[in-house]
Formats: C-alpha cells, sequence, structure tokens
C-alpha cells in the first residue's frame, strides 16, 4: 500500500508497506528494524516474534523512546510482560500491533513529533 507524502521529509517516513517489506523514505527493507524519526533506520536482531528475548528489547531500550510501537509480523501479537519490564521501569509504553497499523501509528505519531520508536518483525516468509 502506498501513503500520502507530508512535509516531513527530513525525518524517517513509513512511504510503503507489504506483508513482507517496508519502505522508509523511498528505501525497501526486507529485514527486522527500528525506526526512529532522526535516526537511519538500524537492523534489528528480533528475527520472528516466538524469539524474542531480553537482547532484542535492550536493543529498542538503546535508542531512549518515549514510546515504542511494536509490530509483531502480519497479526497482532502480545508480549510477555518480563520481555518489556526494563522499558515499563523507565516509564517507556509498548503498544504492540500488526505491521501494517504499526506503520500508519508511527506515522502518525512522528508526525506530531514524538519520540517514537518502531521496531518491525519482518518474518522470513
Amino acid at each position: 500500500m502506498k501513503l500520502h507524502s507530508t512535509p516531513t521529509q527530513q525525518y524517517q517516513t513509513i512511504t510503503a508497506y507489504e506483508r513482507d517489506s517496508v519502505e522508509i523514505n523511498a528505501i525497501t527493507y526486507t529485514h527486522s528494524l527500528i525506526v526512529l524519526p532522526e535516526t537511519k533506520p538500524q537492523q534489528w536482531s528480533a528475527t520472528s516474534f516466538e524469539h524474542l528475548n531480553n537482547a532484542d528489547f535492550a536493543q529498542i531500550e538503546a535508542t531512549e523512546p518515549d514510546v515504542v510501537i511494536l509490530g509483531t509480523g502480519n497479526k497482532q501479537r502480545f508480549v510477555r510482560p518480563r520481555l518489556t519490564a526494563a522499558l515499563a521501569a523507565k516509564r517507556i509504553g509498548v503498544e504492540c500491533m500488526d505491521n501494517q497499523a504499526a506503520c500508519r501509528t508511527y506515522n502518525i505519531l512522528m508526525a506530531e513529533g514524538r519520540k517514537v520508536a518502531l521496531a518491525l518483525i519482518m518474518e522470513a516468509a
């Protein structure tokens, strides 16, 4: 699905998404990644929802966001609270949703000037 452009081109904006990829500022990514408004997307160690671990969430925590939008793949799933405990202790909210909803939500929060991190799990086909 193609999205409409916005006046946020200096930021990392989701410009399109498919079941197995995401496009950020017209560059396509097919691996799991963490996206923040003002820094280049970084590869994320998460390879699947089932294998999420504390190290995956430590990588998100290191970006120091105010809120995390967790794209859990092609369907919405919820992580175990023990995995997000370190984020919760720092008062960093975590919202879980499927990747498409996560991309839309990230763009909205980013456009509002929020310090949001989008963590997308891109599962192998």
